[in-house]
């Protein structure tokens, strides 16, 4: 079996999109099985309020000496685990008004170090960083040490070693995709302790399995049929086709889309980070724009709610721009790109054109980026639309380096009723 090892690059970028959805600072707490052990240790845990749902985590480091035996490993780690299991049950408690879905993980850690300062300074315990013990829960591990009643426990806390939590992040490389990997991960669980047969061995085998599965294209397919039902586009996207069969059929090719999906992923969460930086510049030249904290955040998270496949599509049309015809750049288009992770989110790619003259010049067509949402929003006969993301974009070539400097705008859309699509068409057409 093929074992990740994700790149600290990987790792910060992952990292940085979860954080934008982080609902409270992180905290250190006290787990009084761990400390009724005598065990050093730091715990810290963090709740992301995730498009798809709630994502709970707790990160347990155990600080062990070198010269401990397998025996007091494996105890050290079922008291982790067991305090996992009360930790849990605080934050259910906590939770018991929310009716959004959840997910609870542990990631431990476990170091063994020759040199262990013992001092506690504000519940921070000091210690010199020793080696990770490599260590795995797979579903046997749910049947024969842990045992759980499913009945009693249908949401099970899902347990990862460091190693594959960070491995687990850098191959998903989005938060919906990660958020899907944590449903089939506990569905895979709750099948191996119902029918008392594995499903699988490790965490890494079953994410390869989770990432060659069709899984992976479902969302995308029903937002790509749900857009033919409402005419917006005449057929089915090509490239979904060509990449689900090829992931359906396991074709040599396969693997080769998602290496594209994934460096898509990165390329856009990079373009993400610069749009809002834009944005933000913009503002500040100009404080009779009505813009806070808030609201990018909101626009971020908007831009980082898309799938490995949706950032394909994305990144796809903004690089086939230097193959459009001279003609095109130098006057401007506009492209109309859905979202394949969220049927209510739609794009509006406008490349600003080269020649000083062009209706869609950069010097004209910026200021107006927020009515130009708001005529896609009350246009597109789409009942779930919910935003409406337009991006100026300023193509830049110096040398052999390619630059894109895109000026963004997110609508927020009031839902109308099918009803009121069907009026506002109607008008449209009179007009």
């Amino acid at each position: 079996m093929h074992i990740l090892t994700p790149t600290s690059s990987e790792l910060t970028q992952v990292a940085d999109e979860l954080a934008c959805f982080l609902q409270a600072s992180t905290a250190d707490i006290e787990l009084p099985v761990i400390h009724n052990m005598d065990n050093q240790y730091k715990v810290r845990q963090y709740h992301y309020a995730l498009p798809l749902g709630n994502l709970y985590l707790l990160n347990i480091v155990l600080y062990l000496p070198s010269t401990i035996n397998q025996a007091d490993i494996e105890t050290a780690r079922k008291s982790a685990i067991k305090s996992a299991l009360l930790w849990q049950k605080l934050c259910l408690q906590q939770s018991k008004h929310n009716d959004a879905a959840s997910y609870y993980v542990l990631t431990l850690d476990i170091q063994l170090s020759d040199e262990v300062d013992l001092s506690v300074v504000d519940n921070n315990v000091h210690v010199r960083k020793g080696r990770s013990v490599a260590h795995s829960f797979g579903a046997c591990y749910f049947m024969e040490e842990l045992i759980l009643d499913i009945n009693e426990t249908p949401n099970i806390v899902q347990i990862f070693s460091a190693k594959d939590w960070q491995a687990l992040l850098a191959t998903t490389k989005t938060p919906c995709e990660l958020w899907r990997f944590l449903s089939y991960h506990i569905e895979q669980l709750q099948y191996s302790l119902s029918s008392g047969k594995p499903s699988f061995d490790s965490e890494q085998a079953l994410l390869m399995q989770f990432m060659n599965s069709s899984a992976m294209f479902s969302t995308a397919i029903a937002i790509d049929n749900a857009l033919v039902k409402y005419a917006m586009q005449d057929k089915p996207n090509a490239a979904l086709v060509t990449m689900s069969l090829a992931q359906k059929n396991a074709s040599a090719t396969a693997q080769m889309y998602q290496q594209h999906m994934q460096q898509a992923a990165i390329v856009w969460a990079q373009l993400s980070t610069q749009m809002i930086e834009l944005a933000s510049e913009s503002t500040s030249a100009n404080p009779a724009t009505q813009t806070n904290t808030q609201q990018y955040n909101q626009w971020q998270q908007q831009l980082l709610d898309e799938s490995l496949f949706s950032r394909h599509e994305l990144i796809r049309t903004l690089y086939r721009h230097p193959k459009q015809s001279s003609a095109m750049q130098q006057s401007g288009y506009v492209i109309h790109q859905h979202s394949y992770e969220n049927l209510g989110r739609h794009y509006v790619l406008i490349f600003y054109g080269q020649a000083s003259d062009s209706k869609q010049n950069k010097t004209l067509i910026k200021p107006n980026l927020q009515n130009i949402a708001q005529d896609v929003a009350t246009r597109l006969p789409l009942v779930e639309l919910h935003h409406v993301v337009v991006l100026g974009i300023d193509f830049i070539q110096d040398h052999n380096d390619t630059f894109f400097d895109i000026d963004l705008w997110i609508q927020p859309v009031i839902a109308m009723t099918q009803k009121e699509r069907q009026l506002t068409k109607q008008l449209q057409h009179l007009n």
